[in-house]
Formats: structure tokens, sequence, C-alpha cells
């Protein structure tokens, strides 16, 4: 057996009671926690990104493609569903999803109160299962073979303020066309927690806006695509960019939202500060607690010293000390941080004001590739930092060590 490690285990062998067993703890202790601090800090971040990234995409797009326009109004010219990107989308690998909408200005009145709004127009193409968290009561707009379907969603910021409840009726005057009111029938409630959509966005048939503005079947407003890999975003909008024509215009969503993503990006920042912050606490306490070991083992040092052991070797055995208390404490980590992203994600213990963060309750998203690279790099870097305590070793004198009293 190494010498170095025979030592180290025979000092962690020490009877529980003693002061360097309850540094050896607490040293263990300062590991775990602030792996565990960590591995939950990551899991909250991952997923209230997630989160808030599927709430915009379910009622946004992550490209939009639409036609030039000189207004800033919400009236759009209309586009063709024959174009040669809609009709062979797939033939860019990085495109997952095409959907065609429509948008058009309007009141919402009922016998009470009246709201403006903005009809988002949809068809047979929209991606149901992407939208269908945001529901919190009634059902999915059904479209029918022929005509146009007069059900419509409405948020609950919405419903709440029109007092609508699904089942209920009102009436829609558009902008631009008065003279052409609808009744609509209000089908089902939707909430995603974001102002830019609940306040004043409802959901109807894209067909309905066809009729109202004397569209053909296959004029639309703009196309929304989804990309398979949010990270190739940039990639998939030059080939999009490639595939449209002179007079239509490309929006990524990071364009759209710009403020929401610079926002999520400053997320990213912050937890970088936090994690060298977190890093450099857990390597300062465990300098400490090794300087605290080796002050009491110093007739010990001195002893090894006189019969002959060189410096190198003696380092190693507190080095060794140091190395098994960060991997108990990455164990405990795991298991502490682990655990309660697990509680927090099937019991939701924790839960959050929705006005202001968007949720109900914290999210958790686990990576477990960003779990293996926090306890890689944390055995790495804090066993490390333990050759700098054992350079004290170098400077003790064997007769003074062995003399002395601690």
């Amino acid at each position: 057996m190494n010498f170095a490690y025979f030592i180290s285990r025979r000092i962690q062998d020490t009877k529980n009671e003693s002061f360097s067993a309850t540094v050896t703890r607490i040293g263990v202790g300062s590991i775990a926690l602030g792996l565990a601090v960590m591995i939950i800090a990551f899991a909250v971040l991952f997923g209230f990104k997630g989160a808030i990234r599927q709430k915009v995409f379910s009622l946004s797009s992550h490209i939009k493609v639409s036609k030039f326009t000189a207004n800033s109004s919400y009236e759009e010219n209309p586009i063709t569903k024959q174009s040669d990107l809609y009709r062979h989308y797939r033939n860019i690998p990085e495109i997952a999803h095409i959907q065609t909408v429509a948008q058009k200005a309007g009141l919402l009145k009922t016998k009470e109160d009246l709201s403006g709004v903005v009809l988002k127009g949809i068809g047979k193409d929209f991606d149901t299962k992407m939208f269908a968290p945001n529901m919190v009561a009634g059902e999915m707009i059904a479209f029918p073979d022929s005509g146009y379907s007069r059900d419509i969603l409405v948020s609950r910021q919405i419903a709440g303020k029109l007092r609508l409840k699904p089942g209920d009726n009102a009436i829609i005057y558009f902008l631009n066309n008065p003279e052409r009111p609808r009744k609509l029938t209000i089908k089902g409630i939707y909430e995603t927690g974001l102002e830019e959509f609940d306040k004043n966005l409802i959901i109807g048939d894209i067909s309905l806006i066809q009729r109202i503005n004397n569209w053909g079947v296959d004029s639309v407003g703009s196309y929304e695509i989804f990309v398979k890999d949010f990270s190739k975003l940039n990639l998939a909008v030059e080939k999009v960019q490639n595939k449209i024509q002179p007079d239509m215009r490309l929006i990524p969503v990071t364009k759209m939202y710009q403020g929401m993503f610079d926002w999520l990006d400053m997320l990213d920042r912050n937890m970088l500060i936090f994690l060298i912050l977190i890093s450099f606490v857990a390597s300062f306490n465990m300098i400490s607690i090794l300087l605290v070991l080796m002050m009491e083992r110093t007739p010990m040092i001195g002893l090894l010293k006189a019969l002959g052991s060189p410096d190198w070797q003696i380092r190693k055995v507190f080095i060794f000390n140091g190395i098994s208390m960060i991997i108990k404490g990455l164990l405990y980590g795991n298991l502490i941080g682990i655990g309660v992203c697990y509680l927090q994600q099937y019991f939701h213990i924790i839960p959050l004001d929705p006005a202001s963060y968007y949720m109900n309750t914290v999210p958790i998203s686990m990576d477990w590739l960003v779990i293996i690279l926090l306890n890689v790099s944390t055995l790495a870097l804090v066993s490390f930092v333990l050759l700098i305590p054992t350079l004290v070793i170098t400077r003790i004198q064997p007769v003074r060590a062995i003399a002395f009293k601690s």
C-alpha cells in the first residue's frame, strides 16, 4: 500500500470526538453544500429559461416570415401558401415545422364592457401540443372542413376584465372593417403569464380573418417557423433567408422579443459570477481546514521528517486527506442537490407569484452533463487548491515540530 495513502487513512480513522474529526466534517459539509447549491441553481436556471422560451414559442415561433409593410399597425399584407418555402420546407433539415397565421386588430365587446384585442388566426397546421400547457379552462378550437369556426380562446386576463367564461358569447369589431362585426363564442381560456400575450391576444380561426380581409384560402399573414435545435437558429435563419422573396422579411424570435432574450442572457452571466463565488468559497474553506489539520498534526509531520520522509511524501498525506473529504462532499452534495430538484419537480414545494415570475412554481430542468461537469470541475479545482496549504510543510523544522504541543 502507498505510504502516504496509508497514513492518510489512519488520520481519517481518528476517533469521532477528536478535533480533526470535527474539522473534517465541516470540510465535507462545505463541499456538499456548495455542490448542492450549484446543482439546484443550474436546474432552476435551465428550468426557468426553458419555461419562458416554451411560453414564447407556444404563441410565437423561432422565425417569422411576413411581407414588408410601411405601417406599424397589426394589419398585414398577405403572402401565399404556394411559395417554395412553405411547400418544400422539409428540404431545410434544420426546420421542424412551419405553420401559417394571420392577425387583425379589433374590439371585443360584451354587454357590460369592451377591450382592445388582437385576433391571431390559426389553422389546422397550428402546433396545439406546444400550446396545450397554457390552457386553464375550456377546450382548443375545432376547425370545420368548410367555412370558419366562431370559437375563440381568450387569455385569463381578458376573461377577467370582460367577465367571460367558456361558453359565453362576445362580439368583435375589426378596426379597419367596423361594418363587419362577428359574434364569437369563448371556447377556452389560456394563460402564459407573459404580458406581451395575455394583455390583448385572442386566438381564432384564420379563415375568419381571410374572409374579413377578402383574401383567398391560400393567402395568410405570415409563416411561423420552428427549428429542431434552437442552438442552430442562426444557421436556419440563413437558409430561410435564401428561400424567401425580396419583398418578404424575416425576423428571428431573438429580435422579436429582444428584451426578453437579453434578460435571459443576463441570467447566464449572473450564474457565471455566482459559480465563481461558490468555487472561491469552497476552495478557501478547504485551504483553511487543511491548515488546521496540519497544525494539529505538526508533531507527526516533524516525526516523519526526522525519520527521513521527503516533504512531497508528507504533503501527499494531507492532499489524499483533502481529496477524501472532497469526494465525500461530492457524494452528499449530489444526494442533496438532485434530491431537492426531484422534490421540487414532482411535488412543486416552492411556489411563485405568477404576476412577477410568469409561472406559479419554481421550474426545474436537470442537465446530467452539467451535473457531471460540476462534479469534475469541483474535484479538479479544489484538489489543485490543496497544493497551496501543503507548502507549509516544507517550512516545518523536525526538532521544533516534535516538541510542538497542539
